[in-house]
């Protein structure tokens, strides 16, 4: 946890993004480190945590992180979370509440409210069009044998 706060704190410093850090560990090493460079990279997804997993799977050759751990210097957002789950550590820590963002200007809350809505009731005007094509693509990935399965 210490190194995800540090990499948390010298991004203060260099301005690069947020200040958040985060970092992957396997076997007591770090396989991965990420920092928020939401604007320095022009890049809204680009979180401390999607950066630190990012890092670790090209370290790792893998796109999941078994056996693996994320310490975060703060409670992941819900894209984060998503992320996280997508890759299926064994475990996540958290130093810093979603409450303590928010009183720092980062605050979640909003999008927490807004995914259990069904979409058409969400602020985002959401419309779901014809699904033909798409479930075709995803009747063919079933009979697909050479898939790889995550």
């Amino acid at each position: 946890m210490n190194e995800a706060v540090k990499l948390a704190k010298s991004n203060l410093e260099s301005l690069k993004g947020g200040p958040f850090g985060a970092v992957v560990v396997k076997d007591g090493k770090i396989v991965g480190r990420g920092f928020n460079s939401v604007t320095s990279l022009n890049d809204p997804t680009a979180h401390a945590e999607v950066m630190a997993i990012r890092d670790a799977c090209k370290n790792l050759e893998s796109f999941q992180l078994d056996g693996c751990e994320i310490y975060s210097s703060c409670e992941p957002c819900p894209m984060c979370l998503g992320a996280i789950y997508w890759a299926r550590p064994a475990r996540l820590y958290f130093a810093a509440s979603r409450e303590d963002a928010a009183r720092a200007g980062f605050d979640d809350s909003y999008i927490y409210e807004q995914i259990p809505l069904a979409p058409e009731i969400r602020d985002l005007p959401t419309v779901k069009l014809d699904a033909a094509g798409a479930i075709k693509v995803f009747e063919a990935w079933n009979n697909t044998d050479s898939k790889t399965l995550y």
